[in-house]
């Protein structure tokens, strides 16, 4: 019956219809207008109601731009599937790390307007940063240099989660409690301070608190709260309504549930709507993985980064900062980007977003010049400036998983023409 049902969806994806999408006004036109293939194109959704069909998906949404414009739009199973409540393309997910970028593009900003310099040391903003050492097993060191803005935007900083690893400084992380819920920005920040670096700022990548030391950055900067600079600077411009720090009692009915893998049935519950942590507006403002959104909203933000900051005609960002965002800004020493023994060859990272910049065996069916992140519930996205080409998946399936992301890009690349 599944498969009968998707073939139905593969042909009215061939329809060559204009729609307009059921979250707001933007157009969704037909694939041959932007160059790609709508035949082609419905192989997505044979491959989305697969996964669904399987178990190894809830539910999900994918959004395929070209030239700006929307060739594909589709939501497949459930937001709630203890509920039968569907998926649909006004869902709000919990994006998690994809509050990062958002979170650099501000800090851009504000360096465009020169309240900030990039290679500003942290412990202008921060003072405790200003005695921050290298940990060593005998005490610690002075850094060789102090980690900058620079370093935290492209995590180079020396900084790490506490959550990925079983470092000395993980360790010390966890017992500090360094992400706590109740702490504010000006807590947390002074508490990785008081820290140890795990390495010498620019000599490495690793994955940490960076963005979320940011937010604090961005209160010093601006004398605003980081949700009050975030709304004003950047999610109010680009009308970005649903994207926040928490779901409002009025969207909660499109608040998605949270679910990972388990036998026998494939999948249960971990995080649902009425009880997520999500409901209530945080202590903890958080810059690297604190903000819920909508597969809409998200598309406009990465469409005016892919028009080089401009947007509605104005501009939020300009073509520089955009550059430094989606091009690799990693030292030459620094190769690739890696997470303990994951290591991504060819990948680097931007002052925003990872950046494909040679190919290799990780991700063969990425395109050089990509560039992209996501989130601890399996949301993702990517853009190909060479193919002007804005791709966004949305599940909530923990721990993070590359499954969508992997098993639609193929089908994807191969649609256009």
């Amino acid at each position: 019956m599944v498969r009968t049902l998707a073939l139905f969806v593969v042909l009215i994806a061939t329809t060559a219809v204009v729609s307009r999408t059921t979250a707001d006004d933007l157009l969704v036109v037909p694939p041959a207008t932007v160059g790609m293939s709508a035949e082609k194109l419905a192989r997505v959704d044979v491959i989305m109601q697969g996964l669904v069909e399987d178990r190894q998906l809830p539910g999900a949404v994918v959004l395929v731009a070209r030239h700006g414009q929307i060739a594909h739009l589709k939501s497949y199973g459930y937001r709630n599937v203890e509920n039968r409540l569907p998926m649909t393309d006004d869902t709000v997910f919990r994006i998690y790390s994809m509050t990062k970028s958002l979170t650099s593009a501000v800090v851009l900003m504000l360096a465009e307007e020169e309240k900030l310099k990039l290679d500003d040391p942290v412990s202008r903003f921060v003072p405790e940063f200003s005695a921050i050492k290298v940990y060593t097993a005998d005490g610690g060191r002075t850094p060789k240099r102090p980690p900058t803005v620079r370093d935290l935007l492209r995590h180079t900083s020396g900084l790490t989660y506490g959550l990925f690893g079983n470092s000395a400084v993980d360790r010390m992380y966890r017992d500090a409690h360094v992400l706590s819920p109740d702490d504010d920005l000006t807590a947390f920040s002074a508490k990785v301070g008081r820290l140890p670096l795990e390495f010498d700022p620019g000599t490495q990548w690793k994955y940490s608190v960076a963005s979320d030391v940011l937010g604090r950055v961005i209160e010093v900067c601006s004398g605003e709260s980081f949700e009050k600079v975030l709304q004003d600077r950047l999610l109010n411009p680009l009308g970005m309504v649903d994207t926040g720090f928490h779901v409002p009692d009025d969207k909660s009915g499109r608040f998605a549930t949270v679910y990972s893998p388990a036998e026998p049935d494939g999948l249960r519950p971990v995080d649902v709507p009425q009880t997520s942590a999500f409901r209530k507006a945080p202590a903890f403002l958080s810059g690297g993985g604190g903000l819920v959104s909508t597969i809409h909203d998200y598309f406009r933000f990465l469409l005016m980064i892919s028009r080089g900051g401009s947007h509605d005609g104005g501009r939020l960002l300009s073509r520089e900062s955009v550059r430094l965002m989606t091009t690799n800004q990693l030292p030459h020493e620094v190769k690739s980007i890696a997470f303990g023994n994951d290591i991504r060859r060819g990948v680097g990272f931007g002052l925003g977003f990872s950046v494909r910049k040679a190919m290799s065996e990780w991700d063969p069916d990425g395109r050089i010049g990509e560039y992209g992140w996501g989130g601890a519930a399996s949301t993702h996205y990517w853009v190909s400036p060479q193919d002007d080409l804005i791709v966004i998946t949305m599940e909530q399936v923990t721990p993070y998983s590359f499954l969508t992301e992997w098993a639609v890009k193929k089908a994807i690349y191969d649609a256009v023409e």
